[in-house]
């Protein structure tokens, strides 16, 4: 079977060279040390497996029992996999990012609860609002948090702070002009109205989009 194999068998050798040193009591960790290294590798190369055929197929490999597919459709399955790793690993990074993020709103456009704002701006109304507004020139008072699509927060206001309205990405200055005061929106912001093709530093890549929440406390102008 090793020929089928897609998976370097450098990631397992170091873990299997320490494995022979072990004492027997730590059998158990060094399985669980190969299956967490073997996870994380296909985490990153086939975000959606199926777990449970994995779990199969390595069973019964390893166990020696007769497989669910034949030897020539394993072949084909692999080969078939191994192309389209290619043929994206060959795409410039500037496609790979955008496909990832039309990927990622969609997913968001699909909750429930989200409705569009201009310029692919999504909203989710957290708290309700009904203050005033603020002016395409004005400044606004807020509190907010803003997350990278994992989740990872990369910006943050402990206290209330004023913005001008003419100094912050387009995407808080569309959707800001819309939102009363009072209110808290969760925003996803796609990246064209954000740091776009740029990006800012090393905390948000190219053509990220942002997730936020904020909270209207207070408009000006």
């Amino acid at each position: 079977m090793s020929r089928y194999l897609f998976l370097s068998l450098s990631l397992l050798l170091p873990l299997a060279q320490a494995g022979e040193k072990a004492p027997q009591n730590d059998t158990r960790d060094l399985a669980y040390s190969l299956g967490a290294s073997l996870g994380e590798r296909l985490r990153q190369e086939v975000p959606d497996l199926e777990l449970q055929a994995l779990v199969d197929g390595l069973k019964q490999a390893y166990q020696g029992k007769p497989l669910a597919l034949t030897d020539e459709r394993i072949e084909q399955v692999l080969a078939q996999h191994e192309a389209q790793v290619s043929a994206q690993s060959a795409k410039p990074q500037s496609e790979i990012a955008l496909e990832k993020e039309q990927r990622f709103i969609s997913e968001e456009k699909a909750k429930p609860g989200v409705r569009p704002l201009a310029d692919g701006i999504l909203l989710t109304e957290l708290v309700p609002g009904s203050g005033a507004k603020a002016g395409p020139n004005g400044s606004v008072q807020v509190k907010y948090v803003g997350r990278l699509p994992d989740g990872t927060v990369f910006d943050q206001s402990n206290q209330p702070q004023w913005f001008r309205l003419d100094s912050v990405i387009a995407g808080w200055r569309s959707a800001l002009q819309q939102m009363p005061t009072g209110a808290k929106w969760r925003l996803v912001i796609p990246s064209a109205q954000a740091y776009g093709a740029d990006g800012a530093g090393d905390l948000i890549e190219p053509y990220t989009p942002l997730v936020f929440e904020i909270e209207l406390l207070g408009v000006s102008g």
